[in-house]
């Protein structure tokens, strides 16, 4: 029955097609475009200029018998329609270039002739303000601008200049990607743009991640909703300045949303969140935000707006971080977590303060007992050195950007103790100090005693030069008290207890963005910790726990 049907429907096709050819009152002439002749002018063109001048202009005129309209197919990945054949293209690739052109004329019925040509022209675009805020003159980090609504959203992509510049189909709330794993992601991103002679260079650090569109979940072998998945976004690329022909630039209020300027990223490169687009118009750009849209692809019906700060986004403003993201608060005895601590060794010279102690990893000087971890220094022989002690860090095992440090400790006793609570730069090794940055959570001198110092070191401020405050506490080395720091995008404040004593201004230059980890430890004399009493036999600082809060 089913094989009768689809005869019956076949014939009645074929019965259609043969009547509609004798009798065309209705329908009119079905008669196909013929002789398709396409001519182009490139603007600018003369002896000295013979692809152009820089502007990328073409002027092209299609004509063909019987054709009621044209379209335009370029192999930049654009196109246009033309009721008339005529049309104006600026081409933005820098230098000069070769395009295949392809026009379709079309008749009625659908029917339609195509023919292809191709077009050399040179282009030679130049927007020094973009690259110097773009890049800063040098390096320049971009982050998402996750605090402010509509920082990720899509609008329509069209002609109609009441809705085509902003995102009216879908804008994010602040911060609303970041209540799921499965979105997340998406603000660990890191865009850099450099600036290399007269090139620009840009690297995407996504920490692993990236936050997929779901219509591009193939890539990943995904399926489903958007998310975030392993994916490297492939190291540097180039990055082409053009200018842009979107929509937005056609709509009367062109000069006041778009600065009529695209990025084209090599290599497939994008900017964070994965849509199958490499180019992206600089809606707007200052020295600390930027604005950029881009096409969808394989959807040219959508744009996407992305929003970007030269700040990290840091929820909460950056003083209210009571997310606890790791801690330690040292309620099993025996040795120390192996988990979450490391430990440096031996004297390394010094340690680059003529210090005296030898660092050991026993029980002799390092121990949790009672519900305190116990950093003992002793004076005893080891290895040339005629004191011990030890000193523990996360490295390898924790490290974060931005937050609230919490130790809560007794500091030891004796003249020459050091006892120091604080937190160095992760990239030391390819960073050397200062330029990695130190953040002193809390230092002792047992010479001075009760005097507690906060201090920060980076370039400029290395040494006995460290950007310092102090204040006193009376019972430091018999009672627990709270050495704390907020360390944000803007501010880094140093408190006992809840006292604020020191704050400094962080800046997008300064080393206070990136990850650090935390270390603990005792030191006996040196440049800091000055003459060690005679009669010194011991002395402990104890701490109660170590939290980290985001």
């Amino acid at each position: 029955m089913k094989k009768y049907i689809k005869r019956i429907g076949i014939l009645s096709v074929l019965f259609l097609a043969l009547w509609s050819c004798e009798d065309t009152a209705e329908f009119g002439n079905l008669a196909a475009p013929e002789n398709l002749v396409i001519s182009n002018t490139v603007q600018g063109v003369d002896s000295a200029n013979p692809n152009g001048d820089g502007t990328g202009i073409v002027n092209f005129t299609a004509e063909a018998s019987n054709a009621i309209s044209y379209k335009y197919i370029f192999s930049d990945g654009s196109s246009a329609s033309s009721a008339t054949g005529v049309l104006q293209k600026r081409f933005s690739s820098n230098g000069v270039n070769t395009y295949q052109v392809t026009v379709l004329a079309n008749g009625t019925g659908g029917l339609s002739i195509s023919k292809t040509i191709e077009v050399t022209v040179f282009s030679d675009f130049s927007d020094p303000v973009t690259v110097e805020k773009l890049t800063g003159g040098s390096t320049k980090t971009w982050y998402w601008a996750a605090a402010e609504p509509g920082h990720l959203g899509v609008g329509q992509n069209d002609a109609n200049a009441d809705n085509n510049f902003y995102p009216n189909y879908y804008a994010a709330a602040p911060f609303e990607k970041a209540g799921s794993p499965t979105s997340s992601c998406l603000y660990d991103n890191e865009l850099k743009f450099t600036l290399d002679g007269n090139n620009i260079k840009f690297e995407l650090n996504n920490h692993g991640k990236t936050f997929f569109n779901k219509d591009f979940l193939g890539i990943v072998g995904g399926s489903g909703d958007d998310g975030c998945y392993d994916y490297n976004p492939g190291g540097q690329k180039n990055v082409l300045l053009g200018p842009s022909s979107s929509v937005v630039t056609q709509n009367p209020l062109a000069n006041e949303e778009t600065t009529g300027t695209e990025m084209t990223f090599s290599d497939n490169g994008f900017m964070g969140y994965y849509i199958g687009q490499s180019t992206y118009e600089i809606l707007s750009i200052t020295d600390t935000k930027m604005v950029v849209r881009a096409v969808m692809g394989g959807n040219a019906s959508l744009a996407w707006y992305h929003t970007f700060s030269t700040s990290p986004p840091t929820q909460g403003g950056g003083d209210d971080y009571t997310n606890l993201v790791w801690s330690d608060d040292f309620n099993t005895d025996g040795a120390p977590d192996a988990t979450k601590w490391g430990y440096d060794l031996g004297n390394n010279n010094g340690w680059g303060n003529s210090e005296l102690q030898n660092y050991t990893n026993t029980a002799n000087n390092v121990i949790v007992q009672g519900g305190s971890l116990k950093i003992t220094a002793k004076a005893e022989s080891l290895g040339g050195f005629n004191y011990t002690s030890a000193r523990l860090k996360s490295e390898g095992k924790f490290d974060f950007k931005y937050g609230k440090v919490e130790f809560r400790a007794k500091l030891p006793t004796g003249g020459g103790t050091w006892p120091a609570l604080w937190m160095l730069g992760s990239n030391y090794s390819t960073n050397p100090w200062p330029g990695c940055g130190e953040i002193d959570v809390m230092e002792q001198k047992g010479n001075v005693p009760n005097v507690i110092l906060g201090t920060l070191h980076y370039p400029g401020h290395s040494g006995g030069n460290g950007n310092s405050a102090s204040t006193t506490v009376p019972t430091a080395s018999s009672d627990f008290h709270i050495y704390k720091v907020i360390w944000s995008p803007n501010t880094i404040k140093f408190y006992v207890d809840d006292t604020v004593y020191h704050s400094y201004t962080n800046t997008s230059d300064s080393p206070f963005n990136a990850n650090f980890f935390l270390i603990m430890n005792v030191a006996m004399g040196g440049t800091f910790g000055g003459t060690v009493a005679p009669g010194f036999t011991q002395s402990t600082m104890e701490v109660d726990y170590v939290k980290v809060y985001q």
